[in-house]
Formats: structure tokens, sequence, C-alpha cells
């Protein structure tokens, strides 16, 4: 990439750093200082700030620059992320939205105590929380931060450290200074750049094939190296039954597992009704699944326009499909439409980086505080207490996810997505769902479902083909791989629901008819919601 493009990208990124400062410094000023406001912006947002807030929550630079480059180097099989994806809102719309809303008050664990003995439950759940969440932001800093690194020319381990540095830097900032509004609106600025920007380059690649989807289709499939099987199921998952199993388990995962993230559940809270949290979900399932409708569009155009084979040469997984393909629709590397949009897609890939980041600190930070610590102290918390050690925790959880993306800057950190998500699917939602639909689930129960689905995850990835035995693992050189499978999803998923019914099956507690019922009809209802 030529110095016009660097520079561009920075300076558009530079502005979009300001405005996202300026908003936290202005939200920092008005702030009262109170749990609600840190934790939930005061639940003054309206069901579309909140659906796009949710929409820049969920769409990570793995949706933006992932998920084109696999459509683009496996075609139909490339869609398949994109439908997971997607889908895995409908149990969020049907199951999660409006009952988390009504039961909880800032974080999971809030729905699961309301019926059992609070301590055990949201030490158990606190932790499963703040694993996924830390899991999932070292994934987005190292993978999107050494990616960017790459995009502004500064391949080298010090210009990736220094990405990884001033990324964890700013997310701290955000948070500590501004809580859940500031978050909010940086999510909302976000979602409406990276939807803006992917409308005009689909535009784009239509114009270039005069709006014939035929066309452009065949041409993709023509120099993609596959044929007509570029089209058609199974170029990618359709090998042994190892690799179909692989699909199914990480649909599974995907599926299931964003009703269980605890920065996707927060957001619930930011609304003043469980009403306009559904309506918060309709919108964001909206421009989610517009957003993945043209990375159709943009993945088939990559290999259309620009060919799989130099895809691969930038990028053996794809991940610069996104750049390559503008710097081509804005007339070649040497123009100035082509630096341009360049530049663009560059900083829109660094506001990805921090919005996402940023939702996803200010959630595990709020389970350290109002789950851990809450739990852990002798002494009951005064709100402005648990608020300042949520900050404290948020700059800690900073501080670790640098070290991290340091030490794994230069590491396969892709499984830590799936990771994220498993653990999300195996801990998380069947604790959800036991204690908002079974009248009989038991505090032990609860404790098993989370630790039931959390330590299978973690055990079944590292015994897995991601971390060693294969050439691109995260230790190569070794070979301690049991588990045939890279992502666990299909046999912890099960795991977790299993150890919540054994545990309340094997259990002496004794159900609390009345704390089922006044959940049920708080969650049904809004009654006494807070």
């Amino acid at each position: 990439m030529t110095s016009h493009h660097q520079m561009l990208a920075l300076v558009l990124f530079s502005a979009f750093v300001a405005v996202t400062l300026g908003i936290t410094t202005w939200v920092s000023r008005r702030r009262h200082g109170s749990a609600e406001e840190f934790y939930a912006g005061g639940r003054l947002f309206t069901p579309l700030e909140n659906g796009f807030a949710i929409s820049g929550d969920y769409l990570s630079a793995a949706s933006f620059l992932g998920v084109t480059g696999l459509i683009a180097l496996y075609g139909y099989d490339g869609l398949l992320y994109g439908v997971g994806f997607l889908v895995a809102w409908l149990v969020v719309l049907f199951v999660a939205a409006e009952l988390v809303r009504n039961c909880g008050r800032f974080t999971l664990a809030d729905v699961v105590a309301a019926r059992m003995a609070e301590r055990p439950v949201r030490i158990a759940t606190g932790t499963a929380s703040v694993t996924v969440s830390v899991m999932y932001l070292v994934a987005q800093m190292v993978g999107a931060g050494s990616l960017v690194a790459l995009l502004l020319g500064g391949s080298g381990g010090a210009a990736q450290a220094w990405t990884v540095i001033g990324v964890g830097a700013l997310m701290v900032i955000y948070v500590s200074l501004g809580g859940m509004r500031a978050t909010t609106w940086i999510q909302i600025v976000k979602a409406v750049l990276m939807l803006v920007g992917t409308i005009v380059m689909t535009v784009l690649v239509l114009v270039r094939f005069h709006g014939d989807i035929n066309q452009l289709l065949l041409t993709a499939a023509e120099r993609s190296g596959h044929g007509a099987s570029f089209l058609a199921p199974g170029l990618k998952y359709g090998g042994d039954w190892t690799a179909r199993m692989d699909f199914i388990s990480l649909g599974l995962a995907l599926v299931l597992g964003t009703a269980g993230l605890p920065h996707i559940l927060s957001r619930f809270y930011t609304v003043p009704t469980a009403r306009a949290a559904r309506r918060s979900t309709v919108w964001s399932i909206g421009l989610i699944g517009s957003f993945y409708l043209m990375t159709i569009v943009l993945g088939f155009g990559a290999t259309a326009v620009v060919g799989a084979d130099a895809l691969r040469r930038s990028n053996a997984a794809g991940n610069t499909a996104i750049p390559l393909l503008a710097l081509d629709l804005g007339g070649g590397a040497s123009s100035t439409g082509g630096t341009v949009l360049f530049a663009v897609v560059a900083a829109v890939a660094f506001a990805t980086i921090l919005a996402v980041v940023a939702g996803i600190t200010l959630a595990s930070s709020a389970s350290v505080a109002h789950d851990l610590y809450a739990s852990l102290r002798r002494r009951p918390t005064t709100p402005r207490g648990e608020v300042a050690v949520a900050r404290i925790a948020a700059a800690a959880i900073g501080v670790v996810a640098i070290a991290l993306g340091l030490l794994a800057r230069n590491l396969n950190v892709a499984f830590l997505v799936g990771l994220a998500f498993a653990v999300a699917a195996s801990a998380n939602l069947p604790t959800l769902l036991y204690s908002l639909f079974w009248r009989n689930f038991t505090t032990r129960g609860a404790v098993w479902a989370v630790y039931g689905g959390l330590i299978p995850a973690v055990i079944l990835v590292l015994l897995s083909p991601v971390v060693s035995g294969s050439p691109g693992s995260l230790f190569p050189g070794v070979d301690f791989q049991y588990f045939p499978l890279q992502n666990p999803g299909i046999v912890s998923i099960p795991l977790g629901f299993l150890a919540g019914w054994l545990g309340t099956v094997t259990s002496d507690e004794v159900p609390d008819e009345a704390k089922f019922a006044e959940t049920e009809v708080r969650s049904l209802t809004g009654a006494g919601a807070v």
C-alpha cells in the first residue's frame, strides 16, 4: 500500500477518534456517578438508537472483513457464516430480549440470582461472563489490530504491538470516563459508518456488472479457480465427516451463543421497557440482516473483480478482500478514487475495533464489579463504590487484554471467537433458559450448568487441532490433539444442559415456588421490572 493510502487512512481514523473522545468527554461531564448511569446509560435510549448500537456492538471486524473474505474464497460455504450470525438473532428475539430486560438489572447474573442463592450463582455466572468477554476481546484486538496494522503498511511486530496497545488504551478511556452512554453513541456512529460504507461499495459492485446478479456470480465462479463448484455447497465443509461435524458444531455455537454473550444482553438494559427491548431487537435484525445481504454481493464481487489468486496472495484467510475490492472499485492503487475508498475502509475497520472492544470491556467490568466483587465482599457495597470498582476493573481488563494480545499477536487466534461463542452457548445459555422456564431449577443446577459447560469447552479447545498437531495450530511444534473438531460446541453445549439438569435432580434444595411465580410474572408482563 502506498504512503497516500496510509496517510489518508490515518487522517480519517484520527478524525473518528477525535469525535468519539469528544463524545466521551461530554458524557463524562454530564454523568451522575450512579450505577444505572454507568451500566445502562440511564435507560434513556430509544429502540432505534439501541438497535443501531446493538448492530455496532455485534458487527465486529470479523463480520466486516472476515465473512466477506470467506465468501470470496469459498463461495456458497462462506455464506453459512453469515446465516449463522443472523439466525442467532431469532433466538435472541423470541427467547432473551424481553424476558432478560424484565428480570434483570445490569448483568446476566441478575436474572439467574432472582430465584437462587445469590453468592454462588453470581460467582459462577460472573466468571463465565468474564471468560467469554476476555476471549472475545483478545480475538478482536489481536486479529483486527494486526490486520489494521497491515492495512496501514506496518506488518512488523512493532507496528502490531503499538496497534494493540493503542486500541486497548482507547477502550479503557471510553469505558472508564463515559460508561454505557458514551459506549452506545460510539457504537451508533460506528454502525452508521459501516452501513454507509457497505452500501456505497455494494452499489459500486452492482454498477460494475450493470445490475446483472447472474453475470456477477458467473464471473466470480470463473475467477475463483473452482468453476461451478464455487456456487454449490461443499467447497469448504464438504470433505470428510470430521469437516461436516465441525460445521455443525460451529453452527450450534454461533446460533445459540449470541443469546448468551454478556455484551449483547447488557444492551437490553439501556432501554426503558421490555417493549422497547423487543423493538430494539427488531431494528437490529433489520440492520444486521441488511449488512449480511450486502456481504454476499461484496464477497462474490471481490472474487469477480480482484480474483481469488490475488486475494490469497494478499492474505490466505481472505481478510483483505474488502480493502482490495475498494482499491479496484475506486480506480486502482495509483488513483485518487482508489486511495480514498481504501482509506475509508481502513478507517471503518479501526472504528469497528474500537466500538466492539468498548462494549465488551464495559460488559466484563460490570460482571467483575456487580457480580464478583459484590459477592466476594463481606460488607454491602454502595452504588458509587461499585461504579468505582467497575472503572478500575475496566483498566485491569484492558491491561490483561493488551498483555494477552501482545503475547499472541503472531499466532492464529481465530479459535478465540469460536471459543467465546461456544462458552456462551455452553455455560450462559443453559443457565438462562433453565432459570426462566424450569420451575424446579435449583442453585446447584445453576452452578453446575455454568461450570459444566465452561470447563469442557475450554478443555476441548485446548485438546483440539487449533492449539496443536497441525501447521496452522497455535503450537505447531507439539501434538497433544485428542479432540478432532476445531469448535467444541457440539459436545460442550449438551454437557452444559445435562450438568444443569443433573445438578438440579441431585440437589436437596426445595425449589421456591413463590420466587419462580414472581419471576415468571415479571418476565412475561414486566410487573416489578426495574
